[in-house]
C-alpha cells in the first residue's frame, strides 16, 4: 500500500513538473511570439521574401516589436506578409515608413526591418500596408563576388607577366628601368620639358601683363575696343578716305585724258608741246616781235629830238621834275 502511494506521489510530481515545464514553455514562446500583448496588423508586399517564415521577428530601430503572422501569395507572383506589431510602438511608426527583409546576423534567420518615416505623416493604423523595399540578394552578391574574384585572378596574372617583362627589360618602360643610357636620355628630355614649361609660364605671365596694360583706360587699344565715339569717328574717317580715294581716282583719270590731249597735235596745247614746225614758227614770230619792239623803242627815242615833238617832251620833263620836288 505504501509502495503504491509512493509511486502515485512520484508520478504526480513528474506530472506537475511536466505541466510546469509546459506552461513555462508556452509562456516563453508566447512572450517571444508576442502572443500575450495587444497588437495590430500591418502588411507589406514583396517580390521575393528570400526564405522568410511565419513567426520570424520584426524589428524597428533595433528593437523587436512583433512577429510575422501570415504569408500569402499576392497578385501574379508577389508575396504579402501580415505582421503582428505591438500596439505600444504604433505611435512611432508612420504611414510613410518602409519595410525590408534582412538577416539576424550574417547567416541568421530572416527578419523584417521597419525604418524611415517622417513626423509629417500620421501614425499607422490596423490593416495599413507599408511600402516595401527589396533587399540585396545574397546569391547575386556571391555571384558578383565570384566574378570579381575571377577578374582579380586574371588581373594578378597579368600583373605578374607585366612585372616579369619589366624586370627583364622588355618594352619601353622596361628599357627605361634597366638601360642607364636610356634613363639618362629620358631625364634630359624631362629636364628640357621642365625648362620649356618654365619659359611657357614666363611667356604667359608677360602676355597677361601686356593684356592688362592694354585693358587700362587711356590706352589706345582699350579706347579702340571700348570707346564707341572713337569708333564712329574712325568710321567717318574711313568713309572720307574712301571718298578721297574715289575723287583721286577720278582726278587721275581726268589728268590722264588731259595728258593724252597734250600728247596729241589736234589741239593748241598739244600743238605747242608736240609740233616742232609750229614751235619754230612761233619762235620766229617771237623773235620778229622782239626785233620790232626794239626798233620801235629806238624810233621813240629818236622822235624825242625831232623838232615837232621836242617841246612836248620838254614840258613833260618839267612836270615830272615838279612832282619829284
Amino acid at each position: 500500500m505504501r509502495g503504491e502511494n509512493k509511486r502515485s506521489v512520484i508520478v504526480g510530481i513528474f506530472v506537475f513538473l511536466g505541466i510546469a515545464i509546459l506552461v513555462a514553455g508556452v509562456l516563453t514562446l508566447g512572450g517571444q511570439q508576442k502572443k500575450f500583448v495587444k497588437t495590430i496588423q500591418l502588411k507589406a508586399v514583396f517580390d521575393d521574401i528570400g526564405g522568410l517564415q511565419t513567426g520570424n521577428n520584426i524589428w524597428f530601430s533595433g528593437v523587436k516589436i512583433g512577429t510575422v503572422r501570415k504569408i500569402n501569395f499576392y497578385g501574379d507572383s508577389q508575396v504579402e506578409i501580415e505582421m503582428n506589431v505591438e500596439k505600444e510602438v504604433v505611435d512611432f511608426i508612420r504611414k510613410d515608413s518602409k519595410a525590408t527583409i534582412s538577416s539576424d546576423g550574417l547567416i541568421g534567420n530572416k527578419i523584417i526591418v521597419i525604418y524611415g518615416g517622417t513626423t509629417l505623416a500620421p501614425a499607422v493604423q490596423d490593416g495599413d500596408r507599408l511600402e516595401s523595399v527589396m533587399p540585396l540578394d545574397t546569391d547575386k552578391m556571391m555571384e558578383t563576388l565570384q566574378v570579381n574574384n575571377e577578374n582579380l585572378v586574371e588581373i594578378t596574372n597579368d600583373l605578374k607577366v607585366l612585372t616579369s617583362k619589366l624586370a627583364a627589360g622588355e618594352g619601353i618602360v622596361g628599357a627605361v628601368m634597366t638601360d642607364s643610357l636610356l634613363a639618362e636620355s629620358f631625364r634630359s628630355i624631362i629636364l628640357n620639358l621642365n625648362r620649356a614649361s618654365i619659359n611657357s609660364n614666363r611667356m604667359l605671365t608677360d602676355l597677361n601683363t601686356f593684356t592688362a596694360k592694354m585693358n587700362q583706360k587711356g590706352n589706345l587699344f582699350n579706347d579702340l575696343a571700348t570707346d564707341t565715339v572713337m569708333v564712329g569717328d574712325m568710321k567717318e574717317t574711313m568713309k572720307s578716305l574712301k571718298a578721297t580715294a574715289a575723287n583721286s581716282e577720278e582726278v587721275s583719270q581726268k589728268l590722264e585724258v588731259i595728258a593724252e590731249k597734250f600728247n596729241s597735235k589736234d589741239n593748241t596745247m598739244g600743238m605747242l608741246l608736240n609740233d616742232p614746225e609750229f614751235a619754230a614758227n612761233l619762235k620766229s614770230t617771237m623773235e620778229n616781235t622782239d626785233s620790232a619792239t626794239y626798233n620801235l623803242n629806238e624810233g621813240m627815242k629818236a622822235l624825242e629830238f625831232t623838232w615837232p615833238f621836242n617841246k612836248g617832251f620838254k614840258r613833260q620833263a618839267k612836270a615830272e621834275a615838279k612832282k619829284d620836288n
